[in-house]
């Protein structure tokens, strides 16, 4: 097992729009591996690799008993809307109503490289939205209304966890394609 440390609201690889992944090898599965065992000791819904410090378009998931993974996603959304409450990893302790499409279909890949379609509603596809949104620097109280929004962030400011000192940032394992961090 290989549970990794969640990275915090205010460090700034959760605003970084994620690299896609290029190379389907031995260390994206670990990395799979590493966010899948980190979500579900968390526990949570689902994990971003930008959560674990990694810029790549990597996420899992954990709904309705089914663990699963995608790489690279690209979603279409249905018109059909839903509010309901929402959390983070990134953001302990806070939940929010936020607003999200319905249903999802994700297209992507698995951690061999295979094509994959994920078709969900509810839950499956409020997971897949936000952790799609964490791949391009998107964190769920960006998506709230003004009022909401200054709520949380008024909550973060008082959270024990709000007001420490400036995370550090690691360097990924996987490789930057040229560009910093």
């Amino acid at each position: 097992m290989a549970i990794q440390p969640i990275r915090i609201f205010g460090d700034p690889v959760l605003r970084t729009k994620a690299k896609q992944v290029t190379t389907f090898d031995k260390e994206l599965r670990r990395l799979v591996k590493d966010l899948t065992d980190t979500m579900l000791d968390a526990p949570g819904a689902g994990l971003a690799a930008p959560q674990l410090g990694v810029s790549l378009r990597v996420f899992t998931y954990n709904v309705d008993g089914v663990v699963g993974h995608l790489i690279n996603p690209d979603l279409s959304l249905t018109d059909e809307e839903q509010d309901g409450p929402e959390g983070c990893l990134s953001l302990p302790g806070l939940r929010f109503d936020t607003k999200r499409a319905y249903g999802v279909v994700a297209k992507g890949f698995t951690m061999y490289g295979d094509p994959v379609t994920i078709e969900g509603t509810e839950l499956l596809a409020r997971c897949i939205q936000h952790e799609t949104d964490h791949l391009d620097g998107i964190v769920f109280i960006d998506r709230l209304d003004r009022e909401a929004r200054k709520a949380a962030l008024k909550a973060i400011r008082e959270a024990d966890w709000g007001d420490g000192p400036a995370p550090t940032v690691r360097i990924s394992p996987h490789s930057t394609f040229g560009s910093a961090r």
